[in-house]
């Protein structure tokens, strides 16, 4: 028997065969831990895994059966996930901030066997929702009630199967409809490993995950804790109270993006002699780029670095920064590619970017996802040699690292001129009264389009005005044509579930 200090990596690919390998060799060790006290360990989760597979085989869930479900970040999510992988299903998780639009297109397109959701949730009522727009049968798990379960010993053989097609996530669709991505439980599965590896995970970690679980970085941690034996601390909702669970479960790793770490920031500031995080060794980070600045002052307040990568729904983790890396690569960059991705810069005219020159990136590798549920939109999604074009701007360096810049969709054409909203951001996220922000362009009959900063105000200081906002990006050395020519004060920035601000809600609700 392995104990968590002693636990080693296991390379197992398939996910239902990694369950079973952790399980034979740590069956006492912990898995998951809850804010209602709920545990689970690794020997305990497969015989939950196994129970529930069955009780879904006996509902007549098999293999290749289609099977979305909406549920938050709770025990009962991960069993589902283990459960559906033991029958070689395709599950599709949906995140819980989807409404009647996306339930309804996503049920169309896949036409599952079986919807699975809470009744009703943080005062919405997901039950009524799945029977009217997912137009397929529906069963409700709610917390603590658990799923069906059943006699494993009436289950089919196990099949596992690395590459087989058994995943289904979808963009979060805030401009059109959403894009389904199908995956397998390698491409899925590798970044979890790489996350291991560039972050330095052990098995006597313990790992807050914060955000969503149906969002794919839940899932690759899943494959992580897995991989290494650690523990998984789960968060219903990311509140005060979910902060005040995660301050008392020895965490040493948490994250997720720059919204979450500014609470921290704040929450920390609010108990200046009692660590949030006393044991923390890195906030592992994504969703989102990082304003440089906000790595130091991570580290500056609790001792640990911003750990960030970078990827998309179809790509996850295309590049990490690694724990053994400078501060200034820590700081400045998503790290470099992982291992078995290949990753370059495209000029507009469609020429590879020399190192330290803006691109369009794109790549490929174990990583990247099948194609879309949609095979139309595959023609447009890679490049004759097979790269997938993922729209964002950056610069790869000598080294390898990789700069995030912006997206090629997120370019400000002010007067002919190019203006990266990102740059703007970073510059502006170094003001000492600015706690978050997001730059957009907005139509403009002189300009074409003139540069728009939503500013969200640091605490206990006044909202700076546009003049100070200026003063301080001349201060900073930011060239005068980027700077904003509108301000506009705000409580919160619009977010999707992955954290990346919602511009088009910004350019709708200010142009």
């Amino acid at each position: 028997m392995t104990t968590a200090s002693e636990s080693v990596l296991i390379h197992e690919h398939p996910l239902w065969a990694l369950i079973e390998a952790r399980a034979e060799a740590q069956p006492d060790g912990l898995f998951l831990v809850d804010e209602l006290g709920h545990q689970l360990t690794f020997g305990g989760y497969r015989e939950q895994v196994n129970a529930v597979a069955a009780g879904l085989h006996d509902t007549g869930v098999g293999a290749g059966a289609i099977v979305s479900w909406q549920l938050p970040t709770w025990v009962e999510s991960v069993v589902l996930v283990g459960a559906l992988s033991r029958l070689g299903a395709v599950q599709n998780p949906m995140l819980p901030i989807y409404r009647g639009r996306e339930v309804g297109f996503i049920s169309q397109q896949l036409s599952p066997s079986l919807m699975i959701c809470p009744g009703t949730w943080r005062g919405f009522d997901y039950a009524e929702q799945a029977r009217t727009c997912a137009g397929t049968e529906v069963l409700v798990c709610d917390r603590g009630l658990g799923l069906p379960t059943g006699d494993p010993s009436t289950l089919p053989p196990a099949e596992p199967d690395a590459n087989r097609f058994g995943w289904v996530f979808y963009t979060s669709g805030t401009t059109a409809d959403p894009k389904g991505a199908k995956h397998s439980d390698f491409t899925v599965g590798a970044p979890g490993r790489a996350m291991v590896h560039r972050f330095g995970m052990q098995g006597d970690d313990r790992c807050g995950l914060v955000f969503p679980f149906t969002h794919i970085g839940g899932i690759q941690f899943v494959f992580a804790a897995l991989y290494t034996g650690m523990t998984l601390v789960l968060v219903e909702a990311f509140d005060d109270a979910g902060i005040d669970f995660l301050s008392q479960q020895q965490i040493t790793f948490t994250g997720a993006g720059t919204p979450f770490y500014l609470k921290y920031l704040e929450r920390q500031r609010t108990q200046p002699d009692q660590p949030l995080f006393p044991e923390v060794r890195g906030f592992a980070g994504g969703g989102q780029t990082k304003p440089p600045h906000l790595h130091y002052e991570m580290l500056e307040t609790f001792g640990a670095p911003v750990l960030s990568g970078w990827g998309l729904t179809e790509f996850a983790n295309i590049a990490m920064v690694d724990h053994q890396a400078s501060d200034d690569h820590k700081a400045r960059t998503e790290g470099f590619a992982n291992f078995g991705v290949e990753l370059k810069a495209v000029l507009p005219d469609g020429s590879e970017a020399p190192p330290g020159t803006e691109g369009e990136l794109r790549a490929k590798g174990f990583h990247m996802h099948l194609g879309y549920v949609d095979e139309s939109l595959n023609a447009q999604a890679f490049d004759d040699d097979g790269y997938f074009i993922t729209g964002d701007l950056g610069i790869i360096d000598a080294e390898g690292y990789v700069e995030i810049t912006g997206r090629a969709k997120d370019v400000i054409i002010r007067k002919g001129e190019n203006v990266s909203a990102k740059e703007v951001e970073d510059a502006l996220y170094t003001h000492p009264s600015v706690a978050d922000v997001a730059v957009i362009g907005l139509p403009d009959p002189d300009r074409g389009e003139r540069v728009c900063a939503i500013v969200v105000s640091a605490p206990d200081s006044a909202p700076p005005t546009l003049d100070e906002l200026t003063q301080h990006l001349t201060q900073v050395g930011l060239m005068r044509q980027k700077h904003p020519e509108q301000l506009e004060i705000t409580d919160t920035l619009p977010r999707n579930p992955a954290g990346k601000v919602l511009k088009e809600e910004l350019r709708s609700r200010y142009r």
